[in-house]
């Protein structure tokens, strides 16, 4: 009998352990990609007839430079986080997501999400970026540090006005930007 319930222990805190990762909460995952120059480029709204693409643009509409299509700075969840995000448009007719000096918290799951969803402070926003359109641009490659996500061609960065850093084992946002146009 004790034998069954320090094996049912065990199991238990392997399952908890695999599910919860607590290390991560003690480690960091640095990240540091190239970055375009910040403020480089102004903030610029897309043309409403331009589908994102993949595929290099003509030269006669795709723009001479790139440019900052929106940016936020990002505001703390469920853990502490800081940092800048904007999507840029490349001057090939690419799409990209671009965070900048981001500081939050490590965790088992974490992934770059863009929204249509607002970004609420507090509480009241750590669930809601589930609710409507997204977009898993890919795994969160670090906690802490500059990154470069490519958006998909089926993407169209007019439809989103958010950004996250989504935790898809307890869905829940670790910190948001939003993400607007001047």
């Amino acid at each position: 009998m004790a034998r069954a319930g320090i094996a049912a222990a065990v199991v238990v805190a392997i399952v908890a352990l695999y599910w919860f990762q607590p290390w991560k909460l003690f480690t960091d995952t640095y990240v540091d990609d190239a970055l375009p120059p910040a403020g480089a480029t102004s903030v610029a709204s897309a043309p409403a007839s331009t589908p994102a693409s993949a595929t290099p643009t003509p030269a006669a509409t795709a723009p001479a430079a790139d440019q900052v299509l929106a940016a936020g700075e990002f505001v703390t969840h469920e853990h502490d986080t800081t940092g800048s995000a904007e999507i840029r448009r490349l001057a090939d007719g690419r799409h990209q997501l671009v965070i900048r000096d981001l500081d939050t918290s490590n965790g088992p799951d974490l992934r770059v999400w863009l929204t249509d969803q607002p970004v609420i402070r507090g509480t009241a926003g750590w669930k809601v970026f589930d609710d409507g359109k997204w977009v898993e641009l890919a795994r969160l490659k670090g906690n802490k540090g500059n990154q470069v996500y490519d958006l998909p061609a089926s993407a169209d960065p007019a439809d989103f006005r958010s950004v996250s850093i989504w935790c898809k084992r307890f869905s829940v946002s670790f910190g948001a930007a939003d993400l607007t146009t001047t």
